[in-house]
């Protein structure tokens, strides 16, 4: 590394940025946080990633994976965070993978630590040769992806201590864009959130697949009202930016560009200064009155 490149790392430690440029840097650094392993066919225990499925859809092969904090105890009541993964498949030059499935999910472990939080990881679901299933790629059947979110989160508080006024929705790429898309599609679902974490893409950034169009944007985003949410993306978040700037709206946005260009949430497993920052964040969501 020459002397010049070695000072501006310096520099953007100093101002608690990651220099990570070429995406190289965090990589290299050794994760803190392993997520667990998938566990099918048993209950779910703490500490434990474990496939479900919401009551319902028993019939069909969706799932979703719900993750019970080590220090869960019955009784108690604890927030929760539901996460959409991004589309698959997914690869890039730079080594950044995605398969689409529930299994990808991480930042809901990576903000959590794995302790006084609920997580799940929800699918997108479709109906493809007449089988019902989760989706790789996109929102497959809007309306059941939607009801089985609703339904899981009442799930979650019944039997497993979810506490209904402390509910997150988190995403990455697909599932970023999915945190408006799905999550302020109507008023009974965007009642549900507490706050939101939107890593990479944003819905009506760009034209996406069914968004309706900006006024279908706009009808969503007024659902959001004054709740916070953490927008973050490689690089920039300039075009989020310029998108609400516009919208005439006044939002509890928390932009974070990422200062590598990685199209992937697995910084959030490594001790990173944006973890600390979105962790901090999370924090204070939890204690607004």
């Amino acid at each position: 590394m020459t002397r010049a490149a070695l000072l501006f790392c310096f520099f953007l430690r100093g101002i608690g940025l990651s220099p990570a440029a070429d995406g190289s840097e965090w990589k290299s650094i050794v994760p803190d946080l392993v997520v667990p392993p998938v566990q099918r066919g048993v209950m779910p225990a703490p500490g434990q990633r474990v496939e479900q499925t919401t009551p319902g859809w028993e019939a069909t092969a969706v799932h979703h994976l719900l993750h019970l904090p080590s220090d869960w105890q019955p009784g108690r009541s604890y927030p929760v965070i539901l996460e959409y993964p991004g589309n698959g498949p997914y690869a890039d030059a730079r080594g950044d993978t995605c398969d689409g499935s529930v299994e990808s999910c991480l930042l809901g472990y990576g903000i959590s630590g794995g302790r006084g939080v609920i997580w799940a990881a929800l699918p997108f679901i479709e109906d493809k040769e007449g089988r019902v299933q989760n989706a790789a790629r996109w929102w497959g059947d809007v309306r059941q992806t939607r009801d089985y979110a609703v339904n899981t989160v009442r799930h979650l508080c019944q039997r497993w201590g979810g506490d209904a006024q402390r509910i997150f929705l988190a995403g990455f790429s697909r599932g970023s864009i999915a945190c408006n898309f799905i999550g302020l599609q109507d008023d009974e679902i965007a009642a549900l959130w507490r706050g939101f974490i939107c890593h990479s893409h944003y819905d009506g950034s760009r034209a996406w697949p069914e968004s309706g169009g900006g006024e279908a944007v706009k009808q969503r985003l007024a659902r959001l009202g004054t709740r916070p949410q953490w927008i973050s993306q490689e690089l920039s978040t300039e075009a989020t930016e310029r998108l609400l700037r516009s919208s005439g709206l006044r939002g509890r946005w928390t932009f974070v560009p990422l200062p590598f260009p990685n199209h992937s949430a697995a910084w959030v497993l490594r001790d990173l200064p944006e973890r600390r920052r979105l962790r901090a964040w999370f924090a204070d969501a939890l204690e607004e009155k």
